[in-house]
């Protein structure tokens, strides 16, 4: 009996070890909540091209877009966990979305593994160039001046809670004109059809560059060394604005941890090597990792942040 008991631990010894060394045996899905040309798409396509070099094995990014992210978490969350199917997920669905809805179809913290943080955004806010604002203080006193005039487009929870956090803190009143991703947001501002957005650089940069769209400030405390001339919202004259997004990997809870620090390993040394990390800064966005236990914690402190920051605009769940 004894020797039967053994033969049986020693299969099963044996089966765990051959699955974390048959990993992965087949192709992996990132599953991006934003729209192509995004720069959470824009991340996630460095990230699994990369990742695909690593592993032997092809990396696809299928973009499920839609409701600030719940779609696309939602769908992860209920996917098999076997390190086949993976979210590249933001402060959108994993700290926002819990105080913007009633009733959300997933749970941030339980439905997940944390695989590992990709690093966090810069956001700015850029109006179009017809605006006679050409400062943060011209644009309040324009907006004062001129209440219900203005309005702010949004593809992201950031966007919105960055934009009704402006309109709480300066006492402006601008009209909140929401899209379901950033491109068509971004367009429409292009095109005058609303005033301005709170926008990542990835999309927005070249644009400002080119002049089809003018930079005020950036939504973190700091300047971004990408646009150091290019002053904070804090300094700027909204004393203590900070909002700071982030995007990080993860999979579905039940994952085996084998695979989670398999994927973890491959990730934070894609994120450390120089010429990734070069293509990534391209992008406006400072990459950066860590193991899953810094993710997690982060998830939860993150929770706090941004349940603050929604209360404080004064925005309503929906």
């Amino acid at each position: 009996m004894r020797s039967l008991f053994g033969a049986l631990v020693a299969i099963c010894l044996w089966a765990g070890a051959a699955h974390a060394e048959t990993y992965p045996s087949r192709q992996i899905t990132i599953v991006v909540p934003f729209a192509a040309g995004s720069g959470t798409d824009s991340i996630a396509r460095i990230i699994g091209q990369q990742l695909s070099v690593a592993l032997k094995q092809s990396v696809v990014i299928e973009n499920k877009v839609g409701a600030s992210g719940v779609i696309a978490a939602t769908y992860v969350a209920r996917a098999p966990a076997d390190g086949y199917t993976l979210l590249m997920a933001t402060n959108s669905t994993h700290s926002a979305n819990p105080f913007l809805f009633k009733s959300l179809s997933y749970d941030p913290v339980k439905d997940f593994a944390p695989v590992a943080r990709a690093g966090s955004y810069v956001f700015m806010l850029v109006v179009n160039p017809d605006l006679p604002a050409k400062t943060l203080p011209e644009l309040i006193a324009y907006a004062k001046a001129n209440p219900g005039k203005l309005t702010y487009a949004s593809g992201n929870t950031t966007g919105i809670v960055a934009g009704e956090t402006l309109k709480s803190r300066a006492g402006i009143d601008v009209l909140h004109v929401p899209y379901k991703s950033t491109p068509p947001a971004l367009n429409d501002v292009i095109g005058g059809r609303v005033s301005m957005m709170f926008i990542d650089l990835a999309p927005g940069l070249e644009q400002v560059r080119a002049g089809t769209l003018r930079a005020l400030a950036v939504t973190t405390k700091e300047r971004s060394a990408l646009l150091p001339d290019l002053p904070s919202l804090h300094e700027a004259g909204i004393p203590g604005y900070d909002v700071t997004s982030w995007a990080g990997l993860f999979a579905p809870a039940g994952t085996p941890g084998e695979i989670v620090t398999h994927l973890n390993d491959e990730v934070r040394k894609i994120i450390a090597d120089p010429d990734a990390k070069a293509k990534i800064a391209v992008t406006g966005f400072d990459a950066f990792s860590g193991p899953p236990e810094t993710l997690a914690a982060f998830v939860q402190s993150e929770l706090a942040t941004w349940g603050k920051l929604i209360k404080d605009a004064g925005i309503e769940p929906q």
